[in-house]
C-alpha cells in the first residue's frame, strides 16, 4: 500500500471515497462545497491537505487534515478532519497508517498536536483511537451560522 498526497489527476479516485464518507455519517455536502474543498487541497498556500491510500492501483482510503493556530502553543495544531477506509478493507491497519501519515506531516510542519473527532457511535474506529491517542474528555458544542 502507498499513501501519497492527492494530485489534480486523482479527483475521480477521491470522489467515491468522499461520497462513501458522507454516506457513513449520513450527511450530504453540497456539490459546490465538495468542488471548493478539492480546489483547496490543490492550492499552494492553503492549510488544507489530502492524501489517498492506494492498493493495487486503486484508491482505498482517504484522509484530510488542516493546520491551524492555537492559543496554547507556539506551534500550529493539525486537525485530522476526515478519514475514510473502503468498507471491505477496514480492520487491516489502513486507518492507523493514515493517522501515522498525518502525524508525520504535522511533525514536518512543526505542529504541536494532531487532534480529531469521531461520532460516539463509531465504536470500531474508537477502539483504534483509544490505543494510539488520548481521549481528553472534551465535549464538542457547535452552532450553525
Amino acid at each position: 500500500m502507498e499513501i501519497r498526497p492527492v494530485t489534480a489527476d486523482d479527483h475521480a479516485a477521491w470522489m467515491p471515497l468522499w461520497q462513501g464518507y458522507q454516506r457513513f455519517y449520513a450527511t450530504e455536502i453540497p456539490e459546490a462545497t465538495s468542488r471548493l474543498t478539492w480546489q483547496r487541497f490543490l492550492a499552494a498556500g492553503e492549510p488544507m491537505h489530502a492524501a489517498l491510500a492506494w492498493q493495487d492501483g486503486h484508491a482505498v482510503a482517504m484522509v484530510h487534515w488542516i493546520f491551524h493556530r492555537s492559543c496554547w502553543t507556539s506551534g500550529d495544531y493539525c486537525y485530522l478532519q476526515d478519514l475514510f477506509v473502503d468498507e471491505q478493507l477496514r480492520g487491516g491497519g489502513i486507518g492507523r497508517r493514515l493517522i501515522e501519515h498525518v502525524c508525520a506531516q504535522a511533525r514536518l510542519a512543526g505542529a504541536s498536536r494532531v487532534h480529531w473527532l469521531t461520532h460516539e457511535s463509531n465504536s470500531t474506529a474508537m477502539q483504534l483511537y483509544d490505543r494510539i491517542a488520548e481521549r481528553p474528555g472534551l465535549v464538542q458544542y457547535r452552532k450553525k451560522l
